[in-house]
């Protein structure tokens, strides 16, 4: 099946007025595990790829690492943002190491991530909040690299902790 038709199918699934249910998305924790498998799957195969080069122009990552207490105190809405701004980021580099890597087995774990980052960034903005609908306006923190792999260990670790926690607070309030 291609990468991603299980998150646009739940997202079609799970749509209510013109409007994305998280409820349904998270609790059913079955499904982040998925991603999860799906990135650390991902990982593993561009790590296998044959001699990948280096970015000739280094991509800015956001730095996925987090304090649990302090992301506890955050709202699911600042939560939100935050994800968004990291998948944003990480959306844009993975487009810009695709127009600089030609190998083959590269290219295709390169696209095949930018649609699942892709996907989880357009399914985040159709979470409704009271606020409104989110702005594209942050910077997140940021590091720069220059080795494909390091663009799928950040995916990784988005995926394995901020989505999933995330994911995970949600169900707390919506999985009753």
């Amino acid at each position: 099946s291609p990468p991603g038709l299980l998150l646009l199918t739940s997202f079609l699934l799970h749509v209510e007025e013109g409007r994305a249910s998280p409820t349904r998305l998270v609790c059913d924790n079955r499904l982040i595990q998925k991603y999860i498998m799906e990135a650390k799957d991902m990982e593993k195969t561009v790590g296998q790829c044959q001699v990948l080069p280096t970015l000739s122009c280094p991509m800015a990552l956001p730095l996925v690492d987090f304090s649990l207490q302090q992301w506890k105190s955050k709202s699911n809405e600042t939560k939100q943002r935050e994800i968004l701004c990291d998948l944003a980021l990480l959306v844009g580099a993975v487009a810009g190491a695709q127009g600089q890597v030609t190998q083959e087995c590269g290219a295709r774990q390169l696209s095949q991530l930018y649609r699942h980052a892709n996907s989880f960034l357009r399914l985040l903005q159709t979470f409704s909040w009271e606020a409104g609908p989110w702005e594209p306006s942050c910077s997140p923190r940021s590091v720069e690299q220059t080795h494909i792999t390091g663009i799928f260990l950040t995916y990784r670790q988005l995926v394995q902790g901020k989505l999933c926690f995330f994911f995970h607070d949600l169900a707390k309030d919506l999985c009753k």
